[in-house]
Order: C-alpha cells, then structure tokens, then sequence
C-alpha cells in the first residue's frame, strides 16, 4: 500500500466514524502534533484525544488532496473541514451546535505501511470566529 493509499483509507475510516478502522492505520508508538498544542504519543493517547474530539466535535473532510514524497516515508494533506461544534471543549468558547467550514492540513511520516507520526495544521483563530 502506497503512503497515499494508506492516507485514503485513514480519512475515509475518518469521515466514516469508524475508529477502530481510523486507529487500525496507526503504529503503536505514533506520535501526534495537536495544532498549537503538545505532542503526544502512543495510540492510547491518540484513541483518548479522539474520544474527546468525537464528543465535542462532528466533522467531514472534503476536497482531499495528498501528497507523498518518492520513498512514501513521508506525506502530507490538505482539505477542507466541515464542522459542528457539539460540547464546550476546555478553554475555547461554548459549544451550541455552531457550525464552521476551515481549511486544513496535515503531514506524516509512514513507517511499516503505517501512520507513525501525524501534524495537524489549520487556522485557530479563524475557528474560533466562526463559532465565537
């Protein structure tokens, strides 16, 4: 499985809501950069971060374009997010079903045909507008 077809099926288990196939794709040790926030590793805590992202958060990812480079090590993403913010989420503004459309993106690195490390991207300040 190509580094592209490996990120195909992660955002279409994504978009789906199945994260037993979504954390599936994932190593053991994955490491996961949080948009203006802290790294975190392990599947574990990349399974509690969605747990937490699932309740306060229902969102479908359109317009999917990736990228990989030659080898398939490394790869990159960008869509856009459309969302609605269901339950406060610690330190941004009260959730009252708002709805927001934002563009983002994401890059990763591929170890043994799966995802070891995800970066996601998009503009904070622009998600807190739309629902602020």
């Amino acid at each position: 499985m190509t580094a592209t077809e490996l990120l195909q099926a992660y955002y279409a288990a994504f978009n789906a809501g199945d994260m037993p196939a979504f954390l599936d794709l994932l190593s053991e040790d994955v490491v996961h950069d949080i948009n203006q926030g802290e790294r975190q590793v392990g599947k574990a805590a990349f399974a509690a971060f969605m747990d937490k992202m699932n309740r306060c958060y229902r969102e479908r990812l359109t317009d999917i374009v990736l990228m990989q480079n030659a080898d398939g090590s490394r790869a990159a993403a960008e869509f856009v997010v459309h969302g609605q913010y269901l339950a406060d989420d610690e330190g941004l503004p009260p959730a009252n079903g708002q709805t927001y459309v934002l563009p983002a993106g994401a890059f990763f690195e591929i170890k043994a045909g799966k995802v070891a490390r995800i970066s996601n991207y998009y503009n904070l300040n622009d998600w807190v507008a739309q629902v602020g």
